[in-house]
């Protein structure tokens, strides 16, 4: 992977240019084709996703209602960070919404390079902890939207 294009991802782009050469050393293309599952919720992951092109749909299966999508994610984002940081099975699933390019980022890949280089360590793992924050925040205002539209019904 091409650390300049590793910097344009918010995870990523505060490191130095030393430490975007690292991690893009470990990171893996793989090429996914429309409509396939890229994992399942409940798995458990091992690894995390960069996209470089295409689109990636997360969702959740609702019984009685089917897929619920939760985003649709485009190039520069990242996702299934959290298995990197518990081994808790997977909370949705992800599914290629077009052809893709994606990066794969290996959690014992990333222990190891986060254990050589603390500093690296630091930096990734505030930006985790500020990633989780703001998507808990934004989980919050659904939660809080639901019921205020609930409330009306």
């Amino acid at each position: 992977m091409d650390p300049a294009q590793l910097k344009k991802i918010p995870l990523f782009a505060n490191l130095t240019p030393d430490h975007l050469t690292k991690v893009a050393n470990i990171a893996t293309q793989k090429q996914v084709r429309a409509n396939e599952k890229i994992f399942q919720e409940t798995e458990v992951g091992t690894e995390m996703y960069l996209i470089a092109s295409g689109k990636v749909r997360i969702s959740k299966m609702v019984p009685g209602v089917g897929e619920e999508a939760l985003a649709i994610l485009e190039p520069g984002s990242y996702f299934g960070e959290m298995a990197l940081i518990d081994d808790t099975p997977r909370s949705a699933d992800a599914t290629a919404h077009m052809p893709c390019t994606l990066y794969i980022i290996q959690k014992a890949d990333l222990e190891e390079l986060m254990f050589l280089h603390k500093d690296l360590a630091y930096e990734l793992l505030w930006t985790f902890v500020r990633t989780l924050s703001a998507r808990l925040r934004e989980t919050n205002d659904k939660i809080k939207a639901f019921f205020a539209l609930s409330a009306r019904f």
